[in-house]
Parts: structure tokens; C-alpha cells; sequence
């Protein structure tokens, strides 16, 4: 049984159909990427998996569970993650405060218990706070800790909306364009990263990206959408040169390359 299953899902906004009966699954354990030009409905299918939009129709099936039956609030607490393409942090707040925001999923505690601050509490932000810390050391961003948002680079900014996500413990991660106006030194860094979270923590991960040296390197299958339809899977050299994709991302066809 796949991990992550979706099967004829269609949305449409008035006359635009955004996503046209898609289909495809992703096991656990792998890195599945989703690419193809702007507008082809990469991330429309995050935000459907998000439970911010509703298909018109389809099913879809995470760990044995049907998702459409979600609201998009229980998402995180079904164990998935995402990042955005437009960085959402709460500026005025430390990267360690934005990590911790992310543990609100594992929380047990009432408001009566809060308040009087009882022993209870006082363990379980102990155990949230050493969760926050690994995902620090894991991003390598002890040097940033106590530093608000509003003053971090970009690319520091990124990693920590990475490190946010990893902070839900998920078992699957949504990463909606990583590498967007990243150098390529973060970019690089990134894939390590990838790469580590798919190893050493077990997360599965679908990823949205435009660069395909990226997507390339750590992708396992990726799957090519234009104008909301599917157009090639397989590996990311199989995608890469399918004479499909060449026309979509070049409009070139496949007669006039020979």
C-alpha cells in the first residue's frame, strides 16, 4: 500500500481547471519531486494536500487514511509538513521561538495546567525544547538561536522555515520551491540536506522545484506537469529528456529538435 496515494484529483477555479485528474503515489522513504513551468498546478496540488483547497473530485490516501475527510488544521497532526514558497515566519519573534511554535501539534497540557505552571508543563517544554534544539543543531543554526527573524538573511530564513517543519516530527515533508533565490552554496547545502532528512530521520519527502540540478541529485522519481496535466514519470533522467518535457519547458517538439 503507498504511503501517500492520489487518484483522479481535479480542481477548478470557475472556467481554469488547475489540476486535471492527476494521479500518482509516493512510498515511504522516497524523495518525489514535482516539477514543470509556472502554472502547470505544482503548487495547487500542495495546497489541496494542505486541505486549503477542496477537488472537485478524486481521492487521496495518506498513511492509510483518507485525507479529504481532513480539515486542513488536523493536517500537521496527521504527521505532514510543509514549507511555502514565500517564507511564513513570525518576524518579530527568535528562530528558537518559531521552532517551538512548531511543537504546538505534541502539546498536552490544558490552559488550567499553563497557568499554574505545574511540574507536568515544566517536562514537557523540557522535551519540546530538546526537540527544538536537535532540529537546530541538525540546520546548523546554533549561531542564529536567539536572533529575530526580521534580521536574518534570506537564506538563513529558509532554512529556518525548513527546520520549523522538521520541528512537527513529520513523516511526510512538503518542500514548496527549497532552493528558490537560494546561492548555489545553499542550494548545494540544501541537498545535504534532503538527502539527511530522507537517511538519518526517515521523512518522506514530495518537493516542488524549478531547479533541476537539485531535483536531479536527490530525487528519487519525479513526475512533469504542465497546464495542470501529467505529462512524464520516472527517474529524473527519464523526465529530464522526455521529448514531452523538452516541448513544455522549451516549446520546442520533439520534430523540430531532430
Amino acid at each position: 500500500m503507498s504511503f501517500l496515494k492520489l487518484k483522479d484529483v481535479t480542481l477548478q477555479f470557475g472556467g481554469v481547471t488547475a489540476v486535471d485528474n492527476i494521479s500518482f503515489e509516493v512510498e515511504e522513504g522516497e524523495v518525489f519531486s514535482l516539477v514543470g513551468p509556472n502554472g502547470a498546478g505544482k503548487s495547487t496540488i500542495f495546497n489541496i494536500l494542505s486541505r486549503f483547497y477542496k477537488p472537485n473530485n478524486g481521492e487521496i490516501i495518506f498513511d492509510g487514511k483518507n485525507l479529504l475527510e481532513k480539515q486542513s488544521h488536523e493536517v500537521a497532526s496527521l504527521g505532514i509538513a510543509r514549507t511555502f514558497q514565500n517564507i511564513e515566519l513570525f518576524e518579530q519573534a527568535s528562530v528558537l521561538q518559531n521552532l517551538l511554535v512548531a511543537r504546538q501539534t505534541h502539546r498536552t497540557s490544558n490552559a488550567l495546567s499553563e497557568m499554574l505552571f505545574l511540574p507536568s508543563v515544566k517536562k514537557e517544554e523540557y522535551r519540546h525544547r530538546l526537540k527544538v534544539e536537535k532540529v537546530i543543531d541538525f540546520l546548523d543554526l546554533q549561531a542564529y538561536r536567539e536572533k529575530f527573524i526580521s534580521g536574518l538573511p534570506y537564506g538563513v530564513r529558509k532554512i529556518v522555515e525548513l527546520g520549523r517543519a522538521l520541528a512537527i516530527e513529520p513523516k511526510l515533508l512538503l518542500l514548496d520551491e527549497p532552493a528558490s533565490g537560494l546561492s548555489v552554496e545553499e542550494t548545494q547545502d540544501v541537498a545535504f540536506w534532503i538527502e539527511d532528512i530522507k537517511k538519518v530521520m526517515g521523512i518522506t519527502v514530495l518537493m516542488v522545484e524549478h531547479d533541476m540540478n537539485l531535483v536531479t541529485s536527490v530525487s528519487d522519481r519525479v513526475m512533469a506537469l504542465a497546464d495542470g496535466k501529467k505529462l512524464a514519470m520516472g527517474s529524473p533522467e527519464e523526465v529530464k529528456n522526455h521529448p514531452a518535457v523538452i516541448e513544455a519547458y522549451l516549446g520546442v517538439s520533439e520534430e523540430f529538435e531532430k
